[in-house]
C-alpha cells in the first residue's frame, strides 16, 4: 500500500484510495512510522508513606471508602476528608508529591508505531517490541468498534482528562470490552489520544482478569508515547 495526499489517503488491497478514520488519522499518518516509547508515571518515592496510610484507612471502613471514591473525579487524588487517614498537613504533602510525578521511559521500551489498513474498512495500529499486543486489535470503521481476540471493544465517551489525572491533561478516544461469567470478569480497554498543548500522541491499553471472588488473576497495561506528525 502507498501513502498519498499527506498520508491521509492510502490504497487498500483492492486499489481504492480510502481516508483514515479521524479517530486515528489525527494522530498517525497511514504507513508512516513513528518512533515511540513505553512510559510509566512515577511520583516521588516519598508518596508511598501517605498512600499506605490511605490504604489502611480504606480497609478500616471499606464501604465508606468505596462510596467516597465513586463520587470523586476518576484518576485524581481524592478530596480531603478526615476518614482518608491523613492530617491536613499530610494531605498537603501528599498532593505536592503527586504534582511532582514524571513520565519515565521503560527500560528497553522503544517501539515503532504505524497506522495500517489490512483490508477495506479495517484499520490497525502496528506496534513493535513490547507493544506488540496492540497489533492484534482491529478497528472496524463501519461499526466504530475494535475487535480483539477477547471480543468487541465498544466506543466510550471521548476522553478529556483532568490536568491532575495520572497522565495529566489529555484528550482522545476510548473503547472497552467487558465480560463476566462463572470464571470471573475480563475487562479490556484501548485508547488513543494526545497530551494537551503538545505534539505527543498516546496509546493506552489495559487487559485485566479477576476471579469470581474479585482476586486479580491477570493485569497487563501499557502507555506508549509517540511524536505526532507535523501539521
Amino acid at each position: 500500500m502507498s501513502a498519498v495526499a499527506g498520508g491521509l489517503l492510502i490504497f487498500s488491497q483492492g486499489g481504492i484510495a480510502q481516508q483514515a478514520p479521524a479517530v486515528f488519522g489525527k494522530y498517525l499518518k497511514p504507513g508512516e512510522a513513528a518512533r515511540g516509547q513505553l512510559i510509566m508515571v512515577e511520583p516521588p518515592k516519598e508518596i508511598s508513606t501517605y498512600v499506605k496510610k490511605v490504604e489502611k484507612a480504606a480497609r478500616t471502613d471499606p464501604e465508606w471508602s468505596t462510596t467516597y471514591s465513586k463520587n470523586a473525579t476518576a484518576g485524581v487524588p481524592l478530596p480531603f476528608h478526615e476518614k482518608l487517614g491523613l492530617t491536613k498537613e499530610e494531605y498537603a504533602s501528599y498532593n505536592k508529591l503527586w504534582d511532582e510525578r514524571k513520565m519515565t521511559p521503560v527500560k528497553d521500551g522503544n517501539v515503532v508505531v504505524r497506522l495500517e489498513q489490512p483490508k477495506s474498512g479495517e484499520w490497525m495500529v502496528r506496534v513493535s517490541g513490547k507493544g506488540a499486543p496492540l497489533s492484534l486489535l482491529r478497528y472496524q470503521e463501519d461499526k466504530d468498534v475494535i475487535k480483539s481476540p477477547n471480543g468487541l471493544l465498544v466506543r466510550l465517551d471521548d476522553i478529556n482528562a483532568h490536568p491532575r489525572s495520572i497522565l495529566g491533561a489529555w484528550t482522545g478516544h476510548e473503547w472497552r470490552f467487558q465480560e463476566e461469567d462463572g470464571l470471573g470478569k475480563t475487562k479490556e480497554n484501548f485508547a488513543i489520544g494526545t497530551l494537551v498543548d503538545t505534539r505527543w500522541g498516546l496509546l493506552v491499553y489495559r487487559l485485566q482478569s479477576t476471579s469470581p471472588a474479585g482476586k486479580l488473576l491477570f493485569d497487563r497495561s501499557m502507555v506508549i508515547r509517540f511524536p505526532m506528525p507535523a501539521k
